[in-house]
């Protein structure tokens, strides 16, 4: 038996999150299905970070424990193709490279750092092609006054201000390494990085972050509501769909 470690892009709108749940198809789920094609027994797939319903992944990462020895770009080309043929249909999933790694690899806690980009499109139109893709606001948002409030995060921080109610870590102390707003054209981009996040941290980040954006909060204000470490002193929660999980290191 081999361990394989699989580097993998997808669409997060037609699923409830990486992991499998019982309320609908997920991620995992998907590729356990592909799994299950190739090999006729289940295969657990573990993800290096489970994403929640509506958000994507470039480079999600997660290991497995095939048993067969097959080579790396064989099983990549296995995989893609039963999920592009999948019983419930073409699955917005790629397999985009599979490596033979050791077995002291673990795809969650191997992990030194996770990197996440929100996209915000601040325009009057409304979205045709990026609606799944980024969060629509309607008005210029101040991405210098956002980008210096957002370093007002960095560091070790006790984050339940950002912390969803259901979170399951053990302790609310992270450590914020990048928080960057910046702007291209219409889109705003936030990019996080951290060893590990809180659940909804980076999206509650960033609905508190639009509140300086437009002026309804300054920087002293979010400095505020961090030291609170009251989940109530949070900004509304950006949108699900502006989020992407864009690399893992190792």
């Amino acid at each position: 038996m081999a361990r394989y470690r699989l580097t993998i892009e997808y669409d997060g709108t037609p699923y409830v999150g990486w992991q499998a749940q019982a309320n609908g198809p997920s991620v995992q789920s998907a590729i356990e299905a592909a799994f299950l094609r190739l090999e006729g027994g289940r295969i657990v797939v573990k993800g290096a970070g489970r994403t929640d319903t509506g958000v994507h992944a470039t480079g999600q990462v997660a290991h497995v424990d095939f048993p067969r020895d097959w080579p790396a770009e064989k099983l990549m080309d296995a995989l893609n193709a039963h999920l592009k043929h999948a019983a419930a249909g073409p699955q917005p999933i790629a397999i985009l490279s599979v490596e033979i790694v050791g077995d002291d690899f673990d795809a969650r806690f191997s992990a030194k750092a996770r990197h996440y980009l929100y996209r915000i499109i601040d325009r009057r139109a409304p979205l045709a092609l990026e609606r799944y893709r980024a969060w629509h606001v309607r008005t210029r948002l101040d991405v210098a006054a956002m980008d210096a409030a957002a370093k007002r995060l960095l560091g070790t921080h006790d984050f339940t201000t950002f912390r969803a109610a259901n979170c399951q870590a053990k302790s609310p102390m992270k450590t914020l390494d990048r928080l960057d707003v910046t702007r291209a054209g219409d889109v705003v981009e936030i990019r996080a990085s951290a060893r590990s996040f809180l659940h909804n941290q980076v999206r509650s980040m960033v609905g508190s972050l639009k509140l300086v954006g437009d002026g309804r909060w300054s920087a002293d204000d979010l400095t505020t509501a961090l030291a609170a470490a009251d989940r109530t002193a949070c900004g509304p929660v950006a949108p699900a769909a502006g989020l992407t999980l864009v690399k893992v290191d190792y």
